[in-house]
């Protein structure tokens, strides 16, 4: 079997149309997924700055409120109190800031006031315990000596802060702060002589205060925490957190081997890992924060990870449009390789049916106008009379459309004029009698339209008409027709209607615009009607009664002294 040119020609564009779409497809989603990854480790690596800005700053808060409860438990001069009454007093006023600082602060467990004295006998005790705050009484009160965050602190100098080493609280008798991951914030409290005699505590529940840093953070992001060491103090497992505590250890480096780097540092600095062991792929970042520096525990590591996954979830729905677009773009491609393929040998035909179709359908059809031989500008030459007529026909249709309208409007106020309300009336009484509602004919003449028209000129005259047909508008409905019928006499057909008396409220909202002065052209002119109406079926049944009853109504509000309107027989009001 041989092939012709056509046949070969479509078979290498559709080959290369098809290989361009694959290519270009290849090449977007490759570049969508780097580009997605960058950006997800860019915003997360901010994320973790900002939760690590906002946990610095409330451990500095905490601090801030540890000075404070200092500066307060010193003034009251505890150590030097002999009097009971006055010790027991000074006691309880404490306790009571306890309890405020800690409705504020929901992560605050336990507040206590250390005495030096009595190895480290607590004074002032505020527990948490669910959602009650509890005074612990002298009774239950516990000597804490033996703690570091009771002996380190008495070493420290006035207006010194310890922060504790982040750990599991097995404190007996600490309510709802029991088994959970603790912060000791204390300081010393000196008296006049500069011996230290006391010292503040406070227990900061962690969960509860990473509860509230990451509680604008997406729902995917996972928290990570380790001490210097390492060791897990936060993780989406809480059975792999504190291990040392269990007796095993487990790092947070095992997971993220990048981590290590920042264990070793000796500056706060921040970096973007992958897991290493992990049944799903994350993508994580980390900075190390100083925040008890002089200590051994002078820092930790703060992360937030999330899943690759949920990163990549965008670019897999964009590859799968991607392949659609391609699938798409190649039938597209091969398409146009036969449709190229066998121009050559259909210009002319295409040249015909553009022809027939032309002189059936007024309508341009497709034409090998690109071709640069006899036959190409054959179909230039027929193109460009093709515009030339329709030109011409568009041309006709818009005179044919003017003047229609003008036979139909008023030429000055673009109005409905006398033909063209007269057809709209008839229509509205054959609907009325269908339905039984009423409709109303609303006259309306200029007073002294003539001294006025004379006074100032036609041209402001003009305005004027011009004027009181966008005001007529204004006071209809859309459904309503406000025609001129020449002059300075206007009628408004209002449709429709469920209640008669609505007439009165047009009629009224006329009146009073009218007796509002317009600004034409510099001038300030008064312009006022006389208004009367007739109503289907009251004063009517036919075009001929209702126009005459309305016209009647009319003259019998411009008898009446004008400026007014005439809605019944007889009985006329302003």
């Amino acid at each position: 079997m041989k092939f012709g040119i056509a046949f070969k020609l479509g078979c290498l564009l559709a080959l290369f149309g098809v290989l361009v779409c694959g290519l270009t497809g290849y090449y977007s989603y490759s570049s969508s997924r780097t580009t997605l990854l960058k950006a997800a480790e860019r915003d997360l690596l901010t994320a973790t700055q900002v939760l690590g800005r906002n946990l610095r700053g409330s451990i500095d808060g905490v601090s801030r409120d540890a000075l404070l409860l200092a500066s307060v438990s010193a003034s009251r001069h505890l150590h030097e109190s002999e009097a009971e009454e006055v010790r027991q007093h000074s006691e309880h006023d404490l306790a009571e800031l306890f309890r405020a600082l800690m409705d504020v602060h929901s992560e605050y467990m336990q507040i206590r006031l250390i005495s030096a004295a009595g190895h480290g006998l607590e004074q002032v005790r505020i527990d948490r315990d669910g959602k009650r705050l509890v005074r612990i009484d002298d009774a239950k009160l516990q000597e804490k000596g033996h703690y570091a965050y009771v002996f380190d602190t008495l070493r420290l100098q006035p207006g010194e802060v310890r922060l504790s080493p982040i750990v599991i609280n097995h404190e007996l008798g600490a309510h709802s702060g029991l088994g959970k991951p603790t912060l000791h914030v204390s300081t010393p409290l000196f008296g006049a002589d500069g011996k230290v005699f006391a010292l503040i505590v406070i227990n900061v529940d962690l969960d509860q205060l990473f509860d509230q840093l990451k509680s604008d953070l997406p729902k995917h992001y996972q928290v990570y925490l380790s001490n210097r060491w390492g060791d897990l103090l936060i993780h989406p497992d809480h059975r792999r957190t504190f291990g040392f505590d269990q007796g095993r250890r487990l790092f947070i480096q095992d997971e993220f081997p990048e981590v290590a780097s920042l264990l070793e540092s000796n500056n706060d600095s921040s970096l973007v890992s992958r897991s290493a062991s992990s049944e799903h792929d994350l993508v994580a970042s980390f900075v190390r924060l100083g925040i008890n520096t002089g200590t051994p525990e002078r820092f930790i590591i703060l992360g937030l990870a999330q899943p690759e996954e949920h990163v990549l979830a965008e670019t897999n729905r964009l590859g799968q449009r991607i392949i659609q677009v391609v699938i798409l773009s190649s039938l597209l491609a091969v398409g146009i390789a036969i449709v190229a393929s066998r121009a050559m040998t259909h210009s002319l035909k295409s040249i015909t049916l553009a022809v027939e179709q032309f002189s059936r359908e007024r309508r341009i059809g497709p034409l090998p106008t690109g071709r640069h031989d006899e036959l190409g500008q054959l179909a230039r030459s027929f193109a460009q009379m093709q515009e030339e007529i329709l030109e011409q026909l568009d041309e006709l249709n818009q005179s044919r459309n003017a003047l229609e309208h003008l036979a139909r409007h008023d030429p000055l106020t673009g109005l409905p004029n006398r033909r063209m309300f007269f057809e709209r009336l008839e229509h509205a009484l054959a609907t009325a009698r269908r339905s039984a509602k009423p409709l109303a004919v609303l006259f309306v003449d200029l007073d002294h339209f003539k001294t006025l028209n004379d006074s100032l000129g036609h041209g402001v005259g003009d305005r004027v008409l011009q004027a009181v047909a966008t005001l007529l508008r204004s006071a209809t409905r859309e459904s309503d027709t406000v025609a001129r019928l020449g002059g300075d006499e206007f009628v408004i057909l209002i449709e429709q209607m469920e209640d008669p008396q609505r007439v009165l409220a047009v009629l009224h909202k006329l009146h009073e615009r009218f007796q509002l002065p317009m600004l034409l052209e510099g001038h300030e002119v008064q312009v006022q009607a006389s208004m009367g109406v007739s109503l289907f079926p009251r004063d009517g049944e036919d075009i001929e009664s209702l126009l005459q009853q309305a016209d009647r109504a009319m003259y019998a509000a411009k008898n009446a002294g004008r400026n007014t309107y005439s809605y019944e027989s007889h009985d006329s009001r302003r």
